[in-house]
């Protein structure tokens, strides 16, 4: 089992700072990585500023946040990953990007290291075929918002050995998680269930059934969610809700998983939820 200090996180957005952010916390060195410009710099400000909000609020000492962000740093380029144990991928949902990503990872990160992703859908062991260490690439797919949700599903895709798994398994009980275990099907397990939930949701929205509004309220009062599933899409980013649907509906070939027209429309329109500042519902902290 590999002992793990050094994690380089590629992604500055939401989910890949949530992650370098938790694991900062908890005792890692961090590296973050984003291929846009300054974007890794921006990440680092935005951690910052969460972190601040935490001291505010009376969760976090300011000792506490300055540690965290001591053993966090940004990388310009990607081969700044030369010296980590745990490279994380936390890039768009898109498993050309994916590919690429790892295999440039492959080829920068030291020979041990473990090569994981937080895809929510794509295949691991097709990211695997990408590297020429299959056995040690995995899936790490961590829930949002990072910092809050406790579960990380862990996928071993088919050459995925026990070192890696254990390796990962240990890791995650340090970020203070709570593990599941899923096999390399489209999904895997929680997107598997969420997917077909909200894109009903979507289709009851589409039908003119209620509104928005009427729908999630009815899903929050009447099925205990503490979130309605419009809200959910919106926070989750309607692309990224699309692209998954897709790849569900191609890779399975079910049409329970066909995405609903309206859920093209807004993202056609550009109205991806939070990030966009509209979606199902509009956002004004943007």
């Amino acid at each position: 089992m590999l002992n793990i200090n050094t994690i380089g996180v590629v992604g500055a957005g939401q989910m890949g700072r949530g992650i370098a952010q938790v694991a900062a916390a908890n005792g890692f060195r961090v590296l973050i990585y984003d291929a846009v410009p300054g974007a890794a710099a921006r990440g680092l400000s935005t951690i910052a500023q969460a972190l601040g909000k935490l001291v505010s609020k009376g969760k976090l000492s300011d000792a506490d946040r300055a540690v965290t962000l001591e053993r966090l740093s940004a990388c310009d380029e990607l081969s700044g990953f030369s010296q980590v144990d745990l490279a994380v991928e936390a890039a768009t949902e898109n498993a050309q990007v994916k590919h690429k990503i790892f295999a440039d990872l492959d080829r920068v990160c030291p020979p041990a290291a473990i090569l994981a992703s937080n895809t929510s859908s794509i295949s691991i062991t097709g990211l695997a075929a990408a590297t020429n260490r299959p056995q040690q690439v995995i899936g790490m797919h961590f829930m949002n918002p990072v910092p809050v949700m406790k579960l990380v599903e862990v996928i071993r895709g088919l050459p995925t050995n026990d070192s890696t798994y254990e390796s990962v398994m240990q890791v995650s009980a340090k970020l203070g998680k709570t593990t599941v275990t899923s096999r390399d099907i489209p999904g895997f397990i929680v997107n598997r269930i969420l997917m077909p939930m909200v894109n009903e949701a979507c289709f009851a929205l589409y039908e003119g059934i209620a509104t928005a509004a009427d729908i999630d309220q009815g899903c929050i009062l009447g099925l205990n969610h503490p979130m309605g599933p419009l809200a959910l899409m919106d926070l989750i980013g309607l692309d990224t809700t699309l692209y998954i649907l897709e790849v569900l509906h191609r890779e399975l070939g079910d049409d329970k998983y066909r995405p609903c027209p309206l859920l093209r429309q807004y993202v056609a329109a550009g109205w991806l939820g939070r990030k966009s500042g509209r979606g199902f519902f509009a956002y004004s902290d943007v």
